[in-house]
C-alpha cells in the first residue's frame, strides 16, 4: 500500500492510498488512514529545531506531545501567508514567481512538516504522542480544507493560465491544469451557496476518516484459549503466546497472531470465535462512521454534479467512469466461478474427512471461518506445501539481507544503513539510497516491521518527505519513505522467522519504497506514487513475482539453524502453488471491489447487509452473523473509496511488465530494470500511467498475461 501527501488529495474529494495480503485486501488491507497521505512544509522556522538525521533528511523524532500542537499551528500560520499573497494578487500582476512558485515550494515545504506530525498516530509507542498527532492531524486537515476552497487563490490560477497559454514547461503545465481541475472539483466555480456546503461535508469527511483509522490503530482485542483448542497450530508458536493466571494462551487480534491460527487451528469453534471477533472490530463505531461517510460522499458528488461518488473519483483515475470497473469485475467474476466451484468442491470433501476423524459435527457447507483453514490444507495436501516447515528458511536477517541485494542489482542502486540515528522507537533502521553509477543520493527509507500497541495495524509504505525540485533555488529535496509492517517477532528461543506470504508483503510494500525514492519528478503534486489510484499497485505488484522465482528466493532463505537452502523439491512446490485457491482468493478480491463500488453508486447503504448478499452472490459463502467487513475495511476510509478495484486493474498492467519484458528478456536483466526504472518509477505522477506503460512495453497493455496468471488459460507464454 503506498501512502502519499494528503494536500492533493483533501483537494480532490479526499481520495487516497494501499494495504496488505492474501485476504486482507492484498496489499492493503488497509487501514490506512486519511491521515496516512500528507503532504508537509517546513521553512526556516522550523529548522533550527530540527536534528539532521542524514544530510537532506529534515525528518526529526525528538518532539514531545506539546510541541506536535504548536508545530501545527505554527504550519498553519505560514502556511496561511503563502495563501494569502497568493490570493491576494491582482489578475493584471499574477506570474510564474508569485504564483505557481510560491504555491509549489509551499506544497514542498508543507509536506516534510505535516507527514511527520500526523506520522507519529501510526508508529510513536507511547500514547500521549498518538493522541497528540490524531489531533494535530484533525485540526491540520480543517485547515487543508480551508484552503483547498480559497477561490481566491483559484482565481490567481484562473488568471495566470489565461495569461500564460503556451509558456510553460511540460510538468508545471500539468501541475497548473491539475490544480485548476482541482478547484473545480471542490465548486470553486458555483456559487458561494454551495461552495460552504461542500466545504461542510469535507470537513465531517476529514474527521470521520481520522476517527475510523484510529479507532482500528487502537483496537486490542484478546481472546483466551486452552491449548487444546489450539491443536493443529505449531507448536512453538502456542508455546510462546503470553498466558493467563488459569494457564490459557491469549491469542490478540493482530496479524502475527490471527493468520497463523486461522490457517492451522484444527477446532472450528476456535476459527469461527477468531473470525467473528476478527470482522466486528470496531463493529458499532466504525459501521455508522462508513455509512455516513457514504452519505456524505454522495451529497458532495450531487453539489458537484456528478451522478454518484464513484462517478466523481473514477474522472481522475485510468478507468475514468463506473461503466468501466463493472463489467471488468463482472467479467472476470464469470470466468473465475468455475475454478472456484472446483476448489469449494475440494474443501468441502476435506472438511467431511476432517470431521469424521476428529469427531466434530459436518455441516455440509464452506463457512467464512473455514476459508483459510482449507485453502491453507490444499497447498499442504496438492502442492505438498508445509509453510510451519518453509518459514524456518526465512529469518528476517536473510529475508531482508536478499532483498536489498537483489533490489539494488536490478535497478542499479546502493543501499547503506545508517546507525545510531535519531528515530520512533528502538529497532527502527535507516538507509541511505544511491545510484550506483553516479553516486548520487536520492533519499533515505526507514523499515519499521514488527507489530506493537498502538502501531498502524496493515503493512504500507509512508511518503514522508517528496522528492521534488525548490523552484526558488534549483535545488532537489531528497526523498525520504517509511515501510511500516507488522511481520512475525522473534521469540526468546528463535529470530523472526517469516512466513511466504510475510515475504511476498515485504517485497511487495519494499516496491513501493523504491518508486518513493527513484521517482524524479520536479512537483511534490507529482512526487513518488502520486500516479493514478488505479495504477499504483502496479510497479510493487509487478515485484511480487520474484518471490515465486527460484533464483530470487534462493537468495532471500537459508535456514536460521544451519544456514543451509532450500530444498529443491519445497522450492518446486512452493513455486507451482502460486495458481492455488487461484478462484476463492480472486473472487473475494472481486467481492471487496464490488462491495465498494455498490456502496458507492447508491449513496446509502446497510454496509453489512449489502456485504453479506454480494458474499453470498459470488463467493456462495454468507457472512458470520454479528459481523461487518466494511467495519474494518480501512481501504474505505484511507483514500481507496469507490477504488478497491484498481489492486486487480492494476495486476494487468503488472502482468503484462512482468511477462513481455523480465520474463522475457531475463528477471534480473539490468537493461530491463534500468528500463523499468527509467519508463516506470523516474516519471513519479507527472505524466500519464497509460504513456509510462507504453514507454516501458513498446506497445498498448493487454490482458493475455493477467489471465494466465489467474490460471485462466492454459497457454503458457
Amino acid at each position: 500500500m503506498a501512502l502519499q501527501s494528503k494536500l492533493f488529495y483533501i483537494r480532490t474529494s479526499f481520495v487516497l492510498v494501499r494495504l496488505s495480503r492474501k485476504f486482507l485486501t492484498k496489499p492493503v488491507a488497509n487501514q490506512l488512514s486519511s491521515s496516512l497521505q500528507r503532504v508537509c512544509i517546513s521553512r526556516p522556522f522550523f529548522t533550527s529545531r530540527v536534528i539532521m538525521a542524514a544530510p537532506g533528511n529534515r525528518m526529526c523524532w525528538d518532539f514531545t506531545a506539546t510541541d506536535i500542537a504548536k508545530r501545527a499551528d505554527q504550519l498553519i500560520m505560514k502556511t496561511k501567508a503563502v495563501y494569502d499573497g497568493v490570493g491576494d494578487l491582482k489578475a493584471e500582476n499574477v506570474t510564474y514567481k508569485n504564483v505557481i512558485q510560491s504555491l509549489a515550494d509551499n506544497d514542498c515545504d508543507y509536506a516534510v512538516e505535516r507527514n511527520m506530525l500526523d506520522f507519529c498516530q501510526h508508529v510513536f509507542p507511547n500514547k500521549e504522542m498518538r493522541e497528540a498527532s490524531v489531533e494535530a492531524d484533525k485540526k491540520l486537515s480543517e485547515f487543508d480544507v480551508e484552503t483547498s476552497m480559497r477561490q481566491d487563490v483559484f482565481k490567481s490560477l484562473l488568471a495566470f493560465q489565461e495569461c500564460n497559454k503556451g509558456d510553460l514547461k511540460p510538468e508545471a503545465k500539468r501541475y497548473l491544469e491539475r490544480q485548476i481541475k482541482l478547484g473545480k472539483r471542490n465548486g470553486l466555480h458555483l456559487s458561494k451557496d454551495i461552495q460552504d456546503k461542500i466545504k461542510d461535508i469535507k470537513k465531517r469527511m476529514s474527521d470521520l476518516c481520522i476517527d475510523y483509522n484510529k479507532n482500528l490503530n487502537e483496537e486490542n482485542t484478546i481472546l483466551e484459549f486452552t491449548e487444546e483448542e489450539l491443536a493443529g497450530v505449531a507448536e512453538d508458536f502456542v508455546k510462546n503466546l503470553e498466558k493467563t493466571e488459569a494457564g490459557k494462551c491469549k491469542v490478540t487480534l493482530k496479524y502475527p497472531h490471527y493468520f497463523p491460527c486461522m490457517k492451522k487451528a484444527r477446532n472450528p469453534e476456535t476459527r469461527k470465535r477468531l473470525e467473528t471477533a476478527f470482522n466486528s472490530r470496531c463493529l458499532k463505531e466504525n459501521t455508522a462512521i462508513l455509512e455516513e461517510l457514504v452519505e456524505l460522499r454522495q451529497k458532495k458528488a450531487d453539489l458537484l454534479g456528478f451522478p454518484t461518488h464513484s462517478a466523481f473519483v473514477l474522472d481522475m483515475r485510468m478507468a475514468k467512469k463506473p461503466e468501466a470497473v463493472k463489467p471488468f469485475l463482472a467479467d472476470l467474476a464469470v470466468k473465475l466461478k468455475p475454478l472456484k466451484e472446483k476448489e469449494i468442491k475440494l474443501f468441502l470433501e476435506y472438511k467431511e474427512e476432517e470431521c469424521k476423524k476428529y469427531g466434530y459435527k459436518f455441516d455440509g457447507k464452506i463457512n467464512m471461518w473455514d476459508m483459510r483453514y482449507y485453502m491453507n490444507m490444499t497447498e499442504e495436501k496438492v502442492y505438498a506445501v508445509d509453510h510451519d516447515k518453509l518459514k524456518d528458511y526465512f529469518p528476517m536477517d536473510v529475508v531482508t539481507k536478499g532483498l536489498l541485494e537483489i533490489y539494488q542489482e536490478l535497478l542499479s542502486l546502493k543501499f547503506e544503513e545508517i546507525p545510531g540515528t535519531k528515530v520512533w522507537t528502538e529497532d527502527v533502521k535507516l538507509y541511505s539510497v544511491k545510484d550506483r553509477a553516479s553516486g548520487e543520493l536520492l533519499g533515505y527509507f526507514y523499515l519499521d516491521l514488527f507489530p506493537r500497541e498502538g502501531k498502524f495495524g496493515h503493512a504500507a509504505v509512508f511518503d514522508l518527505q517528496p522528492g521534488c525540485v525548490k523552484i526558488a533555488d534549483g535545488s532537489r529535496q531528497l526523498a525520504v519513505a517509511a515501510m511500516v509492517a507488522n511481520f512475525t517477532k522473534p521469540l526468546p528461543d528463535k529470530p523472526s522467522l517469516l512466513t511466504f506470504d510475510e515475504v511476498e508483503t515485504y517485497f511487495h510494500e519494499f516496491g513501493h519504497v523504491m518508486h518513493q525514492l527513484c521517482a524524479k519528478a520536479e512537483f511534490t503534486m507529482f512526487s513518488g506514487t502520486s500516479v493514478e489510484r488505479d495504477f499504483v499497485e502496479a510497479p510493487s505488484q509487478m515485484l511480487e513475482n520474484w518471490c515465486w522465482d527460484k533464483e530470487p528466493l534462493n537468495r532471500m532463505s537459508a535456514h536460521y539453524k544451519d544456514k543451509k537452502s532450500i530444498p529443491s523439491d519445497m522450492l518446486d512446490s512452493l513455486v507451482k502453488s502460486r495458481k492455488a485457491n487461484a478462484g476463492v482468493f480472486n473472487l473475494r478480491q472481486i467481492l471487496l471491489g464490488t462491495f465498494d463500488q455498490r456502496i458507492h453508486t447508491c449513496g446509502k447503504a446497510n454496509t453489512a447487509a449489502v456485504f453479506g448478499q454480494l458474499s453470498e452472490e459470488m463467493l456462495g459463502i454468507p457472512s458470520t452473523p454479528n459481523t461487518n467487513k466494511a467495519a474494518s475495511f480501512g481501504h474505505l476510509a484511507g483514500g481507496y473509496d469507490a477504488q478497491y478495484y484498481g489492486y486487480l486493474w492494476s495486476e494487468v498492467f503488472s502482468m503484462d511488465m512482468f511477462y513481455s519484458r523480465f520474463k522475457k528478456e531475463g528477471i534480473m536483466n539490468p537493461k530491463v530494470g534500468q528500463d523499468y526504472r527509467k519508463w516506470i518509477l523516474q516519471p513519479g505522477g507527472s505524466i500519464d500511467a497509460a504513456d509510462m506503460l507504453k514507454n516501458f512495453l513498446g506497445r498498448e497493455p493487454n490482458e493475455e498475461a493477467f489471465l494466465i496468471s489467474k490460471g485462466l488459460n492454459t497457454q503458457e507464454k
